[in-house]
Order: structure tokens, then sequence, then C-alpha cells
């Protein structure tokens, strides 16, 4: 049927305009499931693990005793969990009995509160990754990706919001496509997912407003960036840290 082969031509053209494009999936798909350990995968960065489980770097380097500059190898046995501690074994033990006569104590004096920081301040100054109309905001029970998602037109510039290290370049996370994952200080790291094409390498420096890639299409099919903010490996509203448009 002419219809038929109309199709096949249309769906030929959208294949061949879309060079160097990493699968996209819908939100949800891409979540690992909870584990103790993880297997180094080539490819895999100490960041781009951690942030696959939602765990702080710094706090995945420290129970695997693995110092900066982070190096990780294939086949590698990681521990995505803190190890079992003597008081934890120690609570585990039966009960001793109780004196005969026990002395009486004092109440317990309670622990100072920690004030809570201001969630939008922040030493670094951001700026917008790219131009477009926001079509998904931030959520905190969302399931899958936990960031905003730009609208915009397909190959335009993606840029770093802030000055970094490129801590991971690739496509290695399910569900984000071409992946750029920066590094600002100890405390923030950003991501810049369904790139078409990446233009950074890991290892690189960059200063905000850089260039670091051009934009692919999301899962609705259209032309889409979406970006992240985590604060000590936590997915933070990058809407509150970015100028007013």
């Amino acid at each position: 049927m002419w219809w038929r082969a109309l199709l096949v031509a249309q769906l030929a053209l959208l294949v061949g305009c879309a060079p160097n494009m990493a699968p996209v999936y819908t939100p949800g798909e891409h979540r690992q499931p909870v584990a103790d350990h993880y297997v180094v995968q080539k490819g895999d960065t100490l960041y781009s693990i951690s942030w696959r489980h939602g765990l702080d770097y710094r706090t995945v380097a420290r129970w695997n005793r693995i110092d900066p500059p982070y190096t990780i190898h294939p086949g590698q046995r990681l521990r995505l969990t803190a190890a079992a501690t003597s008081s934890a074994r120690a609570s585990s033990r039966p009960p001793s009995r109780p004196a005969a006569s026990p002395r009486p104590q004092s109440p317990p004096k309670p622990a100072p509160v920690a004030a809570r920081s201001d969630p939008v301040t922040s030493p670094v100054a951001w700026r917008w990754p790219a131009d477009g109309r926001l079509v998904r905001q931030f959520a905190t029970d969302a399931q899958g990706k936990q960031g905003i998602e730009l609208q915009g037109s397909f190959g335009q510039p993606i840029t770093a919001a802030a000055a970094g290290q490129v801590v991971y370049a690739g496509s290695g996370l399910r569900g984000y496509g071409n992946l750029v994952i920066i590094k600002h200080n100890g405390r923030y790291l950003t991501a810049y997912g369904y790139n078409r094409e990446i233009l950074v390498r890991e290892g690189d420096s960059v200063q905000a407003g850089q260039q670091i890639a051009t934009m692919g299409v999301g899962p609705g099919r259209e032309a889409a960036l979406h970006f992240e903010l985590r604060r000590d490996g936590k997915p933070v509203d990058p809407i509150p840290y970015l100028p007013v448009k």
C-alpha cells in the first residue's frame, strides 16, 4: 500500500537525521534496584555510579576507601551501603541481666537541634543551561529522574550552568540518553540529559555558559533538555537556584 511505503520512508528519515543519539526512555525505566554492591562496568565513573543509585560520591568513596581522584576499574566490586559497625553487632547480642539495685539516673539532656540551612543559599552563581520552555517541573515524589525539562529546538546549544569539571560524559545511565555530569564543588553536581551530541570529555574544566552539548530528543519525541541539580548527592529543585527569567 502507498501509505505503508510513506510511513517507512518517514521512519527512515527520522533515524537518519538523529546521529549520535542514545536511546531515551520514559521516566522510571532507568531506576536501579537497591543493592548492597555494584560491579564496575566499562565506562563507569564513581560519579555516574553514585548518581545512578542516588548516593553522594564522597560517601561511596569512603565506604570503599577510594581516595581522590576516585579512580575505579571494570570488574571492581563497590559497596553501596555502610558496613556493619561494632555497635550494630553489639546490639544484636542478648541483653545482659540488669544489676540487682541499679542507681537512679538523671534524665538525658536533649540534643541540640541543628538549624536548617536555606536550600536556596549557594556559593555557586547558577545560570540556565539552555533557552527553552519549562515543560516539566521538579517533584520530590517523581518516579524516575528528578529534575526539570526544558523544550527547545533540535541541535541548539546546551551550556554549563556554572563553572566546574566534567566527571561523566556518555550514555551508560539508562533513561538519560547522552548525558553530561559536572562537579561544581564538593557539594554540587549538575546533569544534562537527552543530548544529541556531547562536546566535552571527562576531566575537562568548563566555564559557566560554555557549550557542552547540543539538544537532542526527549521521551516525548520533542527537542528537550533534562536538567538536574544535586546537593550532597540528593536531588533538589533547580528553579530556586536559577536566575529569574
